[in-house]
């Protein structure tokens, strides 16, 4: 699915890194059903890109997401139900993978790039979803996080309840989701929500520098097929992880990326990984 203008996201390609920047900063990049659908349609873009090895999501001005917007928030209010205001083009980002990942934010899952959340402000609702649905989690010093869905009246959403134990821990997510109170970034370092914590104005170069690493350093195939082992295990056993993983060295030790490697080992310089297909 193609989309046309874009209005409230931007999308930027550089050094094989795309970039996808919601853009509404007067109103912290709230999500609204445009956003909803141009995000889907650009990360189809970037996972469909041979020139795109690497992800970053962020926000434009001092938000990253706060969530959903009043407007619509009314208006599920007075419709008593939720209506998440996008058309039938909507696009399906790492669909058929796995029929676990097919679904709302899971399907971040079956997009076979490392996907990168630079959370540069508030993360609030869905867009601490968005984040968590990320691969990893940089975050700005002092940026906000919550749930937000308890002081709505609403149960956990996004499959949360499922998610943020797998990044935290049973007892984290426990706090977390019952109390919808904010944490500050550096408490969710302590915790394992995110990665690393950086000043504000460091942020994206430290994202960008480590963005640039995966793409230049790391093979493409292998990254795909270790995102793929890291949430299809989810869903298995060890004994099962073993086995694909052998499934997959055997495989893999076949394939150009692994000769490259060897060779440039050999020869003391950088690999030249081709391009994902």
């Amino acid at each position: 699915m193609e989309i046309g203008e874009l209005k409230v996201t931007r999308y930027d390609v550089a050094h094989a890194v795309a970039t996808i920047t919601l853009d509404r900063p007067d109103r912290l990049n709230a999500w609204t059903g445009r956003m909803h659908t141009e995000y889907r349609a650009l990360l189809a873009r970037a996972a469909a890109d041979r020139g795109v090895r690497v992800v970053v999501v962020t926000g434009a001005g001092r938000g990253f997401c706060a969530g959903a917007d009043n407007r619509a928030l009314e208006g599920h209010a007075a419709r008593g139900a939720y209506d998440p205001g996008t058309g039938p083009d909507l696009a399906y980002p790492g669909y058929g993978v796995r029929p676990e990942f097919d679904a709302e934010l899971a399907y971040h899952f079956g997009i076979p790039k490392p996907i990168v959340a630079a959370v540069n402000g508030p993360a609030a609702g869905v867009g601490l979803a968005l984040a968590c649905y990320c691969d990893l989690r940089f975050a700005a010093a002092g940026a906000k996080l919550t749930a937000a869905h308890g002081r709505l009246g609403l149960p956990a959403e996004f499959g949360l309840s499922w998610l943020l134990p797998r990044i935290v821990g049973f007892s984290h997510a426990a706090d977390l989701l019952l109390s919808s109170r904010v944490v500050l970034a550096e408490e969710a370092l302590t915790m394992g929500l995110v990665n690393r914590v950086l000043p504000g104005d460091q942020l994206m170069d430290e994202v960008y520098g480590y963005a640039r690493m995966l793409a230049e350093e790391v093979s493409p195939a292998s990254m795909a097929a270790t995102k793929f082992q890291l949430y299809a295990d989810v869903y298995g056993t060890a004994a099962g992880a073993v086995e694909e993983s052998q499934r997959r060295l055997d495989q893999m030790m076949g394939e150009p990326d692994f000769s490259e490697a060897v060779a440039a080992r050999r020869d003391g310089r950088p690999p030249r990984f081709a391009d994902p297909l």
